[in-house]
């Protein structure tokens, strides 16, 4: 008589992912500070606050043929349609924008412009290529005029900021930062020296950035944000 066939059996207590081995898993790179997530939606009452923030190691973004390139690029796309750049601020590793969009799709059209054209500056001025922004640029929506007038403040103001955290000293009064479109600015409570060249910026269409921001007082170029 033909003998039965046998069921085998099967050892699961063994380990089929082979083990650890050199160069497996996540690879280490810059801890992201705006990880990828949805963001808030933005309307046309709203203006934006947005902060680019660049890879380590590059040289300060301040410097004067730098800023020269920046303005001259931004020039030519701080208007697009429903997206306009109406305020920033360059400092040595980061930079500071403060715009209008007519909605959420406008303004990450309006964006990547001008992250473009940003990174390409960057690596056309400094002679290199390859990436230049950190991580994704980081959107706060402001909503009421007290957060636009600090916002405005904190960004036209940020260098003397920066001064009063890197020494421990106060700034003394000075003129405007000329990182900065604050020759462009019509907010200053008292008399600055008139700009001698085009905007960089568009001028601002809605409440919050042309006139709500104003109940709440101009800006003296001498203050320290932060404070």
């Amino acid at each position: 008589m033909a003998a039965r066939p046998r069921q085998l059996r099967l050892d699961l207590t063994t380990p089929c992912w082979g083990g650890a081995r050199a160069g497996a898993g996540r690879k280490s790179g810059e801890v992201r500070r705006d990880p990828h997530r949805r963001r808030a939606p933005v309307a046309a009452r709203h203006p934006f606050h947005v902060t680019l923030k660049v890879k380590s190691g590059l040289p300060s973004l301040r410097s004067g043929r730098l800023v020269r390139e920046l303005e001259r690029s931004w020039r030519e796309s701080c208007e697009r349609k429903r997206f306009r750049l109406v305020h920033y601020s360059i400092q040595g590793d980061h930079v500071h924008l403060i715009g209008e969009a007519g909605g959420t799709r406008e303004l990450a059209c309006g964006m990547k412009s001008i992250a473009a054209r940003f990174a390409r500056a960057v690596n056309r001025v400094f002679g290199r290529a390859g990436r230049v922004l950190a991580d994704r640029c980081h959107v706060h929506v402001l909503r009421t005029p007290r957060e636009v007038r600090n916002a405005i403040a904190y960004v036209l103001l940020d260098a003397r900021r920066h001064f009063r955290k890197r020494t421990g000293r106060s700034p003394e009064a000075g003129g405007i930062d000329p990182a900065s479109s604050g020759r462009w600015f019509d907010g200053w409570c008292r008399a600055t020296p008139p700009a001698t060249d085009a905007p960089s910026v568009a001028l601002p269409r809605s409440w919050l950035l042309c006139a709500g921001w104003r109940r709440c007082g101009l800006i003296d170029p001498s203050e320290t944000p932060g404070r």
